[in-house]
């Protein structure tokens, strides 16, 4: 079928195009599905061309924008994780719906959000490809955000960290109340961890200045899968889909996802 974008209004004051970019994708009509997630404070826009590359491949793709992205930083502040998780919760179920498999893609918080889908669905998660994933972080700051949250509303943002240079189409600021509610999504995936044991496909950038290395060293330690594959990305930063490495993350993800295919390994198997 043909791709679909819808996305909120432009918001007041907003850069030009920014709606535009940040618009829900929806495309390709095959019997694999994808779902992809965006991080915290970012939008579709981080991952529209990997979106549009497993469509050419022939897989049917959903990327959905989470609630208070693609507006603006103070309408995100006044929504919560459990919010975000909804929305990829049904995205998910629609593609279910659809295909005879679906596998789940995310970079940063998207890849939290993915391993919580995978906690709760099992084997009806074919395979995660994770970019960046976050499930942590070692700032010494989120010790003072229940406090600071509370006369603070927001900081400097933590978007287009691209060492090639780009846009990720996010927010410049941060949201301390949507962060906070962010830790507790964090909180509630890594108790959770041992429930994965999809095949796991991760990307981790060797520099990444959002999400430090601790968070794919307790992915890695906590989930029960058996099938990894671990992938340095020298040349890139955190938004590595936008990055050097980029055209490397979807060739190796058509690759991951099609291997995968369950339909393939029942004929392996007979």
């Amino acid at each position: 079928m043909p791709y679909t974008d819808s996305s909120a209004p432009e918001a007041a004051g907003a850069k030009p195009g920014f709606a535009e970019h940040t618009r829900a994708f929806e495309g390709g009509s095959g019997e694999l599905g994808v779902l992809l997630c965006h991080g915290f404070t970012g939008s579709p826009g981080s991952l529209r061309p990997w979106a549009e590359h497993l469509v050419e491949a022939g897989f049917r793709v959903r990327l959905p924008l989470l609630p208070g992205h693609g507006t603006t930083w103070e309408q995100l502040n006044e929504t919560s994780w459990t919010d975000w998780y909804a929305t990829v919760e049904t995205a998910f179920r629609l593609l279910r719906q659809e295909c005879r498999a679906v596998f789940i893609g995310g970079l940063s918080m998207g890849g939290s959000l993915a391993l919580r889908l995978a906690e709760r669905y099992g084997d009806d998660v074919a395979a995660l490809a994770l970019v960046n994933p976050a499930v942590s972080s070692a700032n010494p700051a989120l010790k003072a955000l229940p406090v600071l949250r509370r006369f603070v509303p927001s900081v400097k943002g933590i978007t287009n960290d691209i060492a090639r240079g780009g846009d990720e189409w996010g927010y410049d600021r941060t949201p301390l109340q949507a962060l906070s509610s962010m830790t507790e999504l964090w909180r509630n995936v890594r108790q959770n961890l041992d429930r994965v044991d999809q095949p796991l496909l991760l990307f981790r950038s060797a520099t990444d200045h959002v999400v430090d290395p601790g968070s794919a060293k307790t992915i890695l330690a906590g989930i029960n899968s058996h099938d990894v594959t671990v992938r340095t990305l020298e040349r890139s930063y955190h938004v590595a889909t936008l990055d050097y490495d980029a055209p490397a993350i979807f060739a190796e993800s058509v690759r991951f996802f099609r291997a995968h295919d369950p339909r393939r390994a029942e004929a392996d198997h007979g």
